[in-house]
């Protein structure tokens, strides 16, 4: 199963998959207003991001720029999964279409994401099932 971003996390992400590639400082500029961190305080975030998996940090031209390691489908399943599952312990099918209106997700990420929650198992937090 994918890391689970938390919600500081995802600030940045939805930023990322926006589709370009940002530089620590751009991605400062465009989360500060919402979040009111300081610079240094989003290059720990990012730094943390990427140790879990969640960004992927490329040099260009000197420069280190970040992108998303992770499509914002497999994000949003691996939430919801652990939401579902872990906190609220329900064990049937899940439905992709309370997802449905959601302006940001395609007809084809929502098969995605539906196949994404339903999958057999999970990772629980005490590592008895596999997926």
């Amino acid at each position: 199963m994918s890391p689970t971003a938390t919600r500081t996390e995802l600030s940045i992400l939805k930023h990322l998959w926006s589709g370009n590639r940002m530089s620590a400082r751009e991605v400062h500029d465009a989360v500060s207003t919402e979040t009111g961190w300081s610079y240094s305080t989003t290059r720990t975030l990012l730094t943390r991001m990427e140790e879990k998996g969640l960004v992927a940090k490329a040099d260009v031209h000197g420069v280190a720029v970040y992108a998303p390691a992770l499509s914002r489908v497999t994000v949003l399943g691996a939430l919801a999964r652990e939401l579902t599952r872990d906190v609220f312990d329900i064990k049937g099918a899940l439905p992709a279409s309370m997802f449905a209106d959601s302006p940001h997700l395609t007809g084809d990420e929502l098969a995605e994401l539906d196949a994404i929650l339903n999958a057999e198992g999970s990772n629980s937090k005490d590592g008895d099932e596999k997926q």
